[in-house]
């Protein structure tokens, strides 16, 4: 008995030995295979071992899913983030820049790569800024022009999250501040334009109601002077009734009013109307002449191209001295552009204001435009008539020397 029990213990003993050297192996097996690059085979195994290394594999590969697919949302919400008008940055302790999208980086004058781990503080020194991130109100907006960036206004907004975090939101406002300034420029000008002829326009008025008797019904006032009062204030309605249409004129193309029915123009019977409008402005004050070699028709909108045209032959009659030359050119431009230039031999004008004559209400000469009944407004309706016909106003001129109008229209838009 004693042989058999030793025979069965010395068999046991290698059946353990050997299933601790399979064990040991298919566990080097497994310790080799999990520190392989993802992807790699799942090693053949047998029992219990293969389905170990099975659930094992399984596992590996929905961890590996769900972190394709959490990477694959930050990358959407970075996307999304870089793609926002508006800049994001990300502070952590310290007001140190955790994250900024690219529109954060424009507005505040700092690098998204080489700023990031440094506190903003240390970057933008504007005391107004730092008081803001020390005592934040938060949802109220700080308007901030910072020197980092000059000449632009910012717009930051401040909100908390998290532990120690802070969310700064940047909005780029200058052009809305300069649409501001524009608007009250605006209200401004059209109140000072229009008070000057309804004071007149009033006080004739009230001369004529004093000046007729209160029993006989006879005017205290000899007939000639009423006659002369009633003409000034027509004069000054007629005023009046110029700007209010050139302030309908240009809202309408300002607010983006549907381009007009394109027809075939016969610019040579719209010029030689001009002609003669500016002409009886002129009251033959001015040698006018008009030129014509272009084309004989434009493709467009004939009342904007009419008040386009007539504007700029206007102006001309109105800054040129009394016995100066105007002429007006129609001609073809080498490449198929035409151009309607005019050409005066008035006061001319200085460079730097150049830039803004098409501004609404801008004058070089205040008194002169406001004595020769401009409104103020025309060029400004002449660059927007140009751009709904896809051309353009080019200015050339000197002080003392004379100017030049020039409206260049595309090859496109001349009609045989």
């Amino acid at each position: 008995m004693s042989a058999i029990a030793w025979m069965i213990g010395a068999v046991l003993g290698v059946v353990l030995l050997v299933l601790a050297v399979r064990g040991h192996v298919q566990l080097l097996r497994l310790i080799r295979w999990a520190q392989a690059p993802l992807g790699e085979p799942v090693p053949e195994a047998g029992g219990l071992w293969g389905e170990a290394f099975l659930a094992l594999h399984r596992r590996a590969r929905a961890a590996a899913e769900s972190r394709r697919q959490l990477q694959q949302e930050l990358d959407r919400l970075e996307a999304l983030t870089q793609a926002l008008p508006e800049g994001v940055v990300i502070l952590g302790a310290g007001q140190v820049i955790e994250w900024l999208n690219g529109q954060a980086a424009r507005d505040l004058g700092l690098d998204a790569g080489r700023d990031i781990g440094a506190p903003i503080i240390n970057l933008m020194r504007e005391p107004e800024f730092i008081r803001h991130l020390e005592t934040p109100q938060h949802g109220v907006p700080l308007l901030l022009r910072a020197r980092r960036n000059p000449g632009r206004t910012l717009q930051i907004v401040s909100a908390p999250f998290g532990a120690d975090r802070m969310l700064l939101l940047t909005r780029d406002i200058t052009q809305l501040e300069k649409l501001e300034t524009m608007r009250r420029d605006f209200v401004a000008n059209v109140s000072h334009e229009l008070k000057t002829p309804l004071t007149v326009v009033a006080g004739f008025i009230e001369m004529l109601k004093d000046g007729i008797g209160p029993a006989a019904g006879e005017a205290a006032i000899p007939a000639e002077d009423a006659a002369h009062y009633l003409a000034l204030a027509f004069d000054q309605a007629g005023r009046m009734q110029r700007l209010i249409d050139d302030l309908l004129t240009l809202s309408a193309l300002e607010t983006g009013a549907p381009p007009p029915p394109q027809e075939r123009v016969d610019m040579r019977a719209l010029l030689a109307e001009v002609r003669e409008e500016i002409a009886a402005l002129s009251a033959g004050q001015h040698d006018i002449r008009l030129e014509e070699d272009g084309p004989a028709w434009l493709s467009g909108g004939g009342a904007e191209l009419r008040s386009a045209c007539g504007n700029l032959a206007s102006n001309a009659v109105r800054y040129t001295p009394a016995g100066g030359s105007i002429v007006l050119a129609w001609r073809t431009l080498p490449g198929g552009d035409a151009e309607f230039a005019v050409t005066d031999s008035g006061l001319g004008i200085e460079s730097q204001h150049i830039l803004r004559l098409t501004e609404r209400f801008y004058r070089v000469d205040r008194g002169r435009s406001r004595e020769s009944g401009g409104t103020g407004l025309g060029l400004a309706i002449v660059k927007h008539v140009l751009e709904r016909h896809q051309a353009r106003l080019v200015i050339e001129s000197q002080a003392g020397r004379g100017s030049t109008f020039r409206a260049v229209f595309p090859a496109a838009r001349v009609a045989d």
